[in-house]
């Protein structure tokens, strides 16, 4: 006959996440979007202007890529929520939603 002893754990329990499973979902996505150097690069560089606004076409030679592959980063990040944009004449300059920016910058502070 086996005696049954109370099982001790070695460490007390986590208290509870910040997160939920549906935002750290959501906020897997955009990293995701993020783990990709040339988005990266373009998030640090709209963020380092004065107005935190960039046309696309400033990327293409910065950057060394194709205009192309600028326009196809760029619309992801809008998609993610990371950026918002605005069509001026032929042109689309690119902003940061600094909300969606607080929320990666305080999940990892």
């Amino acid at each position: 006959m086996k005696s049954s002893k109370p099982t001790i754990s070695c460490c007390p329990p986590l208290l509870a996440g910040k997160l939920t499973p549906e935002e750290a979902i959501q906020l897997a996505a955009l990293f995701r979007v993020l783990g990709e150097p040339a988005r990266l690069q373009m998030l640090s560089l709209i963020a380092i202007r004065n107005n935190q606004e960039v046309c696309a076409c400033e990327l293409v030679e910065t950057l060394g890529l194709s205009q192309p592959t600028i326009s196809h980063h760029l619309k992801v990040m809008y998609e993610a929520g990371l950026l918002e944009k605005e069509r001026r004449g032929t042109w689309i300059y690119y902003r940061i939603v600094q909300d969606r920016l607080a929320v990666l910058r305080d999940i990892l502070s």
